[in-house]
């Protein structure tokens, strides 16, 4: 999966399944709950503008299938990695053949089709089956996307969690009490105590994995809410030797979802300057991959473009 599949988003129609649902009092009927301590919710027409506005907090999945499609190893791994995930975004499935009215507003073509709802805009993940490699990486950046463009709540489970029959686990990071403070600050918007709370975990543990991604996307955030995009754009492309511009635009392309341009904005300006600038430049970058995921194929392109750079 790449980022692109973030860049195609459209407002979702609603109009065509809000009277239906209100006036019909057993519309939700084929509707049925999750099991205890799930993610996942089975959706109907009268519970769908409910999905849709749960999505300006945090993304909402939407697995649209048939039974018809025997595609049951998919359902199975998306409802696996979702309740893994423990409140990063919320599954909602619908069964298109009991919810035609669904499948026509949502624009199905192929089944199965999975969709992710991103502050109540559509955006395309996949179509078919995929492994569950494949749907684990489409999932992993969904949540890089939500976060960098500030979707930073956490779903709240459809029922009191029931005991794990495989015993102990390892902390999911959603409900890891170390990051219980950053991210109250996240949802909060206060982005600078969030920077400050992932920096105490890593004083604790420099080398956490989830406390420097968490660093890295509040770093981010924060440094988004000073800058104009429309004039940083301009900025940038009027001034390319405006190196604080030639920053703030890579982070702007991150944001709105293009990791590779970002990188190569920064790369460029590795290329071209010299003593402290470069090593700012090289700093961003590495912050910047870490926003993304370090086995992210962006990345790995890049910390390749890096060594060269910095060795030319």
């Amino acid at each position: 999966m790449t980022y692109d599949s973030f860049n195609r988003p459209g407002a979702i129609d609603l109009s065509a399944l809000g009277s239906s649902a209100q006036a019909s009092s057993n519309a939700g009927a084929g509707s049925t709950g999750a099991a205890a301590g799930s993610y996942v919710q089975q959706v109907g027409e009268a519970d769908f503008d409910a999905m849709v506005r749960k999505s300006v907090t945090h993304p909402v999945v939407m697995e649209l299938y048939s039974p018809r499609a025997n595609a049951q190893e998919l359902s199975d791994t998306l409802i696996d990695a979702t309740n893994k995930a423990g409140g990063r975004w919320l599954l909602a499935r619908v069964n298109i053949d009991a919810e035609q009215r669904i499948a026509q507003a949502m624009g199905v073509q192929a089944v199965p089709t999975v969709v992710a709802i991103i502050g109540g805009q559509l955006a395309p993940l996949f179509q078919g089956t995929k492994t569950a490699e494949e749907v684990q990486a489409y999932l992993d950046q969904l949540v890089q996307v939500a976060v960098a463009n500030g979707l930073t709540g956490r779903a709240e489970p459809v029922g009191t969690a029931a005991p794990d029959p495989a015993g102990d686990q390892p902390t999911d990071p959603a409900t890891d009490p170390r990051f219980a403070e950053a991210d109250a600050a996240l949802q909060a918007g206060d982005y600078a105590k969030a920077v400050e709370e992932f920096q105490k975990v890593l004083d604790q543990s420099p080398t956490d994995p989830e406390a420097t991604q968490g660093l890295a996307q509040s770093k981010l955030l924060e440094r988004s809410t000073r800058f104009d995009p429309q004039a940083i754009v301009q900025t940038a492309n009027d001034e390319p030797t405006n190196w604080d511009a030639q920053l703030d635009a890579a982070d702007l392309e991150l944001i709105n979802g293009d990791p590779a341009a970002a990188f190569n904005r920064v790369l460029q300006m590795i290329r071209e300057t010299r003593d402290e600038d470069r090593e700012r430049a090289r700093l961003r970058l590495l912050e910047l991959f870490d926003v993304v995921g370090k086995a992210d194929k962006a990345v790995l392109k890049a910390r390749r473009q890096l060594s060269t750079a910095l060795f030319a």
